[in-house]
């Protein structure tokens, strides 16, 4: 058997060329790389810095503008400025959406018929801060010893300088706020009970 003798590059091919051996000018990308334009970087960066400044200058927007659109309540900072006597009802009390809606029930046939309700600013006041309201004669020690009595608080629409509707207003609790988890519900928190 005779020996091969080895080529140029120490192989034994013996000159034959490999049809799938890459070319000598041989490259992975045929398109030549780019040279990355330090422009197209500070463009993105203030596009973006242009986009986060509009969010935040649409969020203060939208926060500091109080919408006197009555369609809609966007928070509970409306309700609050609504209230009558807002100062009063923020430190003594809370401020409330009061619905005033008259129901009627027939029985024969049973039936259920309601008037459009009406919505207006109000306020409950805590039972700890009733005397603002005997103060001003608004009402009188009967109607607190009643309302005591029931275990009740006092709520209010109209400025209490004028002439305000004031009613003597149970918390219930048995229905509870279905929006919040109930998932290790508890009793209210104190600031919570009127």
């Amino acid at each position: 058997m005779a020996r091969r003798n080895r080529n140029l590059n120490n192989n034994y091919r013996n000159g034959r060329v490999d049809p799938y051996a890459q070319p000598e000018n041989y490259r992975s990308n045929p398109n030549p790389p780019s040279q990355k334009n330090p422009l197209d970087i500070a463009k993105i960066a203030i596009i973006a810095s242009v986009f986060i400044v509009g969010i935040v200058i649409g969020l203060s927007l939208n926060l500091t503008s109080g919408s006197d659109n009555l369609a809609t309540v966007d928070s509970s900072l409306q309700i609050d400025r609504k209230a009558p006597n807002p100062e009063i009802c923020q430190q003594f009390g809370a401020s409330a959406i009061v619905t005033d809606m008259r129901v009627f029930l027939t029985l024969n046939p049973f039936s259920v018929y309601l008037t459009q309700p009406q919505m207006q600013p109000g306020c409950v006041l805590r039972r700890t801060n009733w005397s603002i309201l005997e103060q001003q004669n608004l009402v009188s020690s009967e109607q607190v010893k009643d309302c005591k009595r029931r275990m009740n608080t006092f709520g209010f629409i109209g400025a209490l300088e004028g002439k305000p509707k004031i009613d003597c207003v149970y918390q219930n609790d048995a229905a509870g706020n279905l929006f919040l988890n109930q998932n290790g519900a508890g009793a209210l928190p104190e600031s919570d009970n009127f």
